[in-house]
């Protein structure tokens, strides 16, 4: 009849399809999953031009490093990591941070980020010691002082309290995703812009993490100053602006409709552009906000002796 299959025929196509099923679950008979993109015939992994560029970034990866990993821990790569350190000197003035559970939690995980980003950096171009670097509470007192163009009575301690902290760390973590994608396009080796696109993901996801949970406090006032989480941020996005030049490449978590997403949003949570892209800079621009003093050949700051590197050693011989 046309209207019907035989009984037999459809048992044997079911049986057909299960062995099929079967092969595919046991991966039998069939060839390996590719999970990695081909890569061109010619390609490189690292070139030559890519290792300053990369290089210069552990600058900052150093930095990060000892501020977290003091700040919740009590201790830094000395003690974590003693083999990432290659003879550089311990840094100045940092301290366990007085946080609570929730933060103390945030700041370790950014920590052990900043731990395998050393060794990433190391792993695939070399590096240099650790340079010497001031995390004293005087020091941030100081670039607070500047930010709001008076003393702050009485100085501001980044590791009196959870806020404190989260307000100093503002001030970090931003330079190094800046600084990413001001070098993505400088760099031509596939395994060179894997790192530095793996590196910027992670930079950009801890300074998301941080405006959030200032935005979230946006109206509080700052202990024991009367002045706002939302003031704060303000200020060190101008100081940044003002030490690096070259406009305005960094904004607070609260903008005008003009300078948010869209051209409609006063809501700040991502610093970006016209375009809602992540602004970029370079190392010079760098320099000059970390050094804290407006000039790439002037070191200060969170560098006394200046950074380390081809690049940044580059400007001091100047």
């Amino acid at each position: 009849m046309g209207g019907f299959v035989d009984s037999n025929v459809c048992i044997n196509i079911i049986a057909v399809m299960s062995l099929i099923i079967s092969s595919c679950i046991m991966g039998e008979n069939i060839s390996d999953p590719k999970c990695d993109s081909p890569l061109p015939s010619h390609a490189i992994p690292v070139y030559e031009s890519d290792v300053d560029s990369i290089q210069f970034a552990l600058n900052l990866e150093y930095l990060e490093a000892e501020f977290f990993c003091w700040g919740s821990m009590g201790v830094g790569l000395d003690v974590l990591a003693p083999y990432l350190v290659k003879g550089g000197p311990s840094p100045i003035g940092v301290q366990k941070a007085n946080l609570d559970p929730l933060v103390s939690s945030i700041i370790m995980e950014f920590a052990f980020e900043e731990l395998d980003h050393l060794r990433a950096i190391w792993s695939t171009v070399g590096g240099f010691p650790r340079p010497l670097l001031d995390l004293s509470p005087h020091n941030f007192a100081n670039i607070f002082d500047m930010a709001f163009g008076y003393n702050l009575n009485p100085p501001f301690n980044p590791y009196r309290d959870s806020l404190s902290y989260m307000l100093a760390s503002y001030v970090i973590p931003y330079m190094g995703l800046v600084g990413y994608v001001g070098a993505n396009p400088l760099l031509i080796g596939y395994k060179s812009k894997r790192l530095l696109a793996g590196l910027l993901g992670v930079e950009a996801g801890q300074d998301a993490v941080i405006r959030t949970y200032l935005y979230e406090l946006k109206e509080e006032v700052v202990k024991p100053y009367n002045i706002s989480v939302a003031e704060f941020t303000t200020r060190i996005s101008e100081l940044r602006n003002k030490l690096a030049a070259c406009g305005i490449r960094d904004e607070p978590i609260i903008v005008p409709p003009q300078y948010g997403a869209y051209n409609r949003s006063e809501t700040n949570i991502l610093s970006a552009d016209y375009y809602s892209l992540s602004y970029a800079r370079t190392p010079a621009q760098i320099l000059r906000v970390v050094y804290g003093t407006g000039d790439e050949n002037c070191p200060g700051g969170f560098f006394p002796h200046g950074a380390n590197g081809t690049i940044a050693r580059s400007y001091l011989i100047k």
